[in-house]
């Protein structure tokens, strides 16, 4: 069995950049496994620009953006299998993963860093009446389709849910030739970015219809139409709202759900809000040497964030390697979400163990305007900063420093939270 350092579960953005950092941080032994037949990830179908603005400060496309990660990696000699899908990973970091060359096979790791991205919400989670027609994709596969295959899914499209894929598409299938007629949002607010809604809504007149969901598509063999209605507070269609759309495609962008089968299989603890593992300041997991960063964590807006996260992992996964996996003593600070905060990542800080200054990213459950966010330590409020507009769609973030942290005697709880004033 061959073994070694550091295996990274996935070689899309967030696989790349922790193999990077471990690399720079002193670890020779580093394998990537990657299922696709290439590096990179979902970014080589997102051809649209506006990736890289933090990372590289310029404004880059998905395959240009992977491309710079994939020249790091083959410059830093970093070696990684392709069409390699793994299949189980032991509470012992025994990976087992097969391919067509080697079959079945498995490897010894010290630690594991899992970066295997999310994956669409099925149309078959929404509960939608109707048949089974063709016509019928998520958002990403049509981008796929698009972007990479050639193939157009249809010329007349409607859109449910109004996450950043569904906005990006609603812009290339009217780029490509079609007629977009509405985007259809479950929720009283959207899922995606404000400036995806301008720039791929409002500059080509495409209607978002907020608190709308669809409640029957007609059609046999093929899409023929389908039909919206307004729902009320308790997500339940308004008898005599519904509007008919004809069209031959319907496009589902309702959510992005963690990747997840790998972690629960070895023991990982999950997060029931995030879908994603519980972590500490490090991005570790319940399982001593197995960390976790990128989408697989929890679902992120821009990939600079992804890339600067899976960067710490892979420090830290370097750390770990080099101090024989022995942990650092001292308490773990938990952090807690509430009132209008929905979670955080990391959920636990070990004061001795983490960075000079901390990045805590979060989401809040609603829109707030004129809103506060405020975090406490233990019952004394430390930060109150004022924000015009925090909305789901868009994620938070706080900067925790060490010295503030160890100077505060007695600190037990670490609280964010959403204050009107």
């Amino acid at each position: 069995m061959k073994a070694y350092d550091i295996v990274i579960v996935g070689g899309g953005p967030a696989g790349l950049a922790a193999a990077a950092s471990a690399k720079k941080a002193g670890i020779d032994s580093i394998l990537i496994l990657e299922r696709d037949k290439e590096l990179g990830g979902i970014l080589n179908q997102c051809i649209h620009n506006g990736f890289g603005l933090h990372t590289f400060k310029e404004e880059l496309t998905g395959p240009e953006y992977a491309g710079r990660f994939i020249d790091i990696v083959e410059d830093l000699e970093i070696e990684y299998m392709l069409n390699t899908m793994v299949m189980d990973i032991s509470a012992d970091k025994i990976v087992t993963a097969m391919n067509r060359e080697d079959g079945m096979f498995q490897i010894k790791a010290t630690t594991v860093i899992l970066a295997m991205g999310c994956r669409e919400r099925p149309r078959g989670a929404l509960n939608i009446p109707g048949y089974r027609p063709a016509g019928i994709f998520s958002a990403g596969t049509a981008q796929r389709l698009v972007n990479m295959e050639g193939y157009m899914p249809g010329k007349e499209v409607v859109i449910l849910g109004s996450g950043d894929i569904g906005l990006i598409m609603a812009r290339r299938m009217t780029l490509e030739g079609a007629k977009v007629k509405v985007v259809a949002e479950l929720m009283p607010y959207s899922g995606g970015l404000k400036r995806n809604i301008v720039q791929c809504l409002d500059d080509f007149g495409i209607p978002l219809k907020l608190s709308h969901t669809v409640v029957d598509i007609k059609g046999k063999e093929r899409v023929e139409g389908i039909t919206i209605a307004e729902v009320g507070k308790d997500g339940k269609p308004i008898p005599g709202t519904e509007e008919e759309y004809s069209c031959d495609t319907l496009l589902l962008s309702c959510g992005l759900i963690p990747e997840n089968e790998l972690s629960r299989g070895m023991g990982v603890e999950m997060s029931p809000i995030t879908s994603g593992p519980v972590v500490n300041e490090s991005l570790e997991t319940n399982i001593p040497g197995v960390f976790a960063c990128g989408n697989v964590l929890h679902v992120h807006d821009l990939v600079d964030y992804v890339s600067e996260e899976a960067g710490r992992a892979g420090e830290n996964a370097a750390k770990f390697v080099k101090c024989g996996g022995k942990a650092v003593s001292g308490e773990s600070v938990e952090i807690i979400a509430t009132e209008g905060a929905r979670y955080t990542v990391p959920k636990t800080i070990n004061i001795d163990r983490m960075d000079d200054l901390l990045t805590v990213r979060f989401r809040v459950g609603a829109v707030f305007k004129d809103a506060f966010i405020s975090v406490y330590y233990n019952d004394e409020r430390v930060l109150h900063r004022k924000k015009n507009v925090m909305a789901p769609g868009e994620m938070e973030q706080i900067i925790l420093q060490k010295k503030e942290l160890a100077a505060y005697d007695g600190l037990k709880t670490i609280t964010v939270k959403i204050e009107k004033e």
